[in-house]
């Protein structure tokens, strides 16, 4: 036995010149999937007080049917429902700040239901409404988020986009056959009341269209100002219990034993390990039936009983489906269903930004420099415009490949602000990324945001320009406190290779500075810094003591003055 369901929806923008409202549903055709993930119905409604209302409608309902089949496929509804509407409403409250003077704002009202196996999961924030409707009675599920400040007059106290940190009302409960879900906008239920929608739902003679339709005249003929719009979801046949298991069997897909050249997995024949660490395995793979190579990644056997580093790995697929960028390497989509835990990326032919540096240690040319830290810093860029920070950036993590095309590799340690907040880490952050290349505050504070990613890429350029120095040195590694980082002495660009200008040693020590706060502000600004001459840094040279500014010309002045003085000391001992 399988699910059967019957849907309709219906809007309308009523009596007003536009409709803020949105809504949606989607049911995988793919089977897997189905079981998996189930079917999700969203309905939206724009505040009308903000300009941007029905972009942050459509925004909530599109963005939650996209991001919550691509989560991992282990997680719970709860959890990938939670996750994914606190990341749009972080999305639309920073939208909304960037307009704020414009008087603008991207503020929702939104309600989800995910439909799957032999349970509905309610999510719900703002004055949309969710109601259950079975033996022929309907009931309300949700609360409306509304305050009363007049005898006529309301306003919303929680909404999507309305402040950065979100509570979500979730409720789960079981299924029965022939229960039916209607997802209403305020400008239906504020003018019917609850037994008229009953009446009107409840009429098995008509199609779930039809009562959606039905709903919305209705509440225009008494008198709605706002607009109208109604969704009907009927349970027509629950999963059986053999398809319920099936559904949990996907939940736990076993990790792939070691894997050596030759064997195959899944319709994929292993051609090469490509790396193999503690954490995870990368092997070369080509598809069986097309030919086609891809890069399999693998977690280690190791980590079975570890939640918190299986978890990262699942995290990692699903943001790297989530990143469109020619500058990050992707992640493709499986062609058959797997049976073991694992997740594919392009095969980019080249080789790693370590390896270049090896092999430009003494020929590194500034312009060619620049161009790579170019690619890297737009390849950061689309990670951050997801709120997405990579955390282990370093030349290992970078390909380059043989026309120059850079690709950032590697997102075992990225951290998605919207995902995580008001979680438990899934690892504690000292044990991601690479001392050598971190911002000093993954260590000592305060939170990281873009501008770490930013201090990780200063430091790859200052390697680039340098031959594979440190700015400094191997002390860097071992500071644990604001006071070891303060202490730390800054080697200018210029000291290992003449070549580079002063103005842009100036760019790369700004980006360097141990407080965020003192950096460039954005990627931009230190790409535009690496390019043209900034005044600012040439008055700062200016002003530095000989000795920083120009060592080896303070040195031969130095000896040239001792030399001088030693003669005359000569010249006195001689003729004294």
């Amino acid at each position: 036995m399988k699910f059967e369901i019957l849907y309709g929806q219906a809007t309308s923008a009523g009596v007003k010149p536009r409709n803020e409202d949105s809504l949606g549903i989607r049911i995988p055709s793919d089977s897997d999937q189905l079981a998996g993930k189930g079917i999700a119905a969203v309905i939206a409604d724009g505040v009308s007080a903000a300009e941007a209302a029905r972009e942050a409608a459509d925004l909530c309902v599109l963005g939650f049917l996209n991001d919550y089949y691509s989560t991992p496929e282990p997680w719970q509804v709860k959890t990938a429902g939670q996750r994914v509407i606190t990341a749009l409403n972080r999305w639309l409250f920073a939208e909304g700040q960037s307009f704020r003077d414009e008087g603008r704002g991207f503020v929702c009202a939104m309600s989800a239901l995910v439909v799957k196996g032999s349970q509905a999961h309610i999510f719900h924030v703002g004055d949309t409404r969710i109601w259950l409707i079975r033996d022929g009675r309907l009931s309300l599920l949700t609360r409306d988020h509304t305050q009363r400040v007049a005898e006529n007059r309301e306003y919303l106290s929680r909404a999507m986009g309305l402040s950065l940190n979100l509570k979500i009302d979730y409720q789960q409960l079981d299924l029965t056959t022939g229960d039916s879900f209607l997802l209403t906008t305020d400008g239906v239920h504020s003018v019917l009341q609850p037994s008229a929608i009953e009446k009107i739902s409840t009429n098995s003679e008509h199609t779930p269209d039809q009562i959606c339709e039905q709903l919305n005249a209705v509440a225009l003929d008494a008198g709605s100002t706002d607009n109208v719009s109604s969704q009907l979801l009927r349970i027509e046949r629950l999963a059986s219990a053999e398809s319920q298991r099936n559904s949990e069997l996907l939940e736990r897909l076993p990790i792939p034993p070691d894997l050596d050249p030759g064997m195959k997995i899944d319709g994929w024949r292993v051609e090469k390990i490509l790396d193999a660490s503690p954490r995870s395995q990368l092997y070369l793979v080509s598809d069986l039936e097309s030919g086609r190579r891809a890069v399999m990644k693998t977690p280690s056997v190791n980590y079975e009983d570890d939640p918190a580093v299986l978890e990262r790995f699942l995290m990692e697929e699903w943001i790297g489906r989530r990143i469109e960028s020619d500058r990050v390497v992707r992640v493709l989509e499986k062609p058959r269903p797997a049976r073991f835990l694992y997740y594919l990326m392009e095969h980019v032919m080249g080789h790693s930004l370590s390896e270049w540096i090896r092999q430009h240690r003494r020929d590194a040319e500034i312009t060619e420099v620049v161009a790579i830290v170019h690619q890297i810093a737009e390849g950061l860029r689309a990670l951050h415009r997801k709120e997405v920070l990579h955390q282990d950036l370093k030349p290992d993590n970078v390909l380059i490949d043989a026309d120059g095309r850079v690709k950032i590799i590697d997102l075992g340690s990225t951290r998605v602000a919207g995902l995580l907040e008001g979680t438990k880490p899934l690892e504690s952050e000292h044990q991601l990324g690479t001392a050598r290349y971190s911002a000093p505050e993954y260590r000592v504070g305060p939170a990281a945001d873009s501008r770490a990613d930013l201090f990780s890429l200063a430091v790859i350029a200052y390697e680039m320009f340098t031959g594979g120095r440190h700015p400094w040195s191997d002390a860097f590694e071992n500071a644990e406190s604001p006071g070891q980082f303060a202490r730390l002495h800054y080697t200018p660009a210029y000291h290992h290779n003449p070549l580079v200008p002063v103005w842009i040693d100036g760019a790369l020590r700004k980006a360097l500075d141990h407080s965020p706060t003192q950096r460039h502000p954005a990627l931009s600004e230190f790409l535009f810094d690496l390019k043209r001459p900034n005044p600012a840094y040439l008055r700062e040279a200016a002003d530095l003591p000989l000795l920083e500014r120009d060592p080896l010309r303070f040195w031969k002045g130095l000896s040239l003055v001792l030399g001088i003085l030693l003669a005359i000391t000569f010249w006195l001992l001689l003729n004294g």
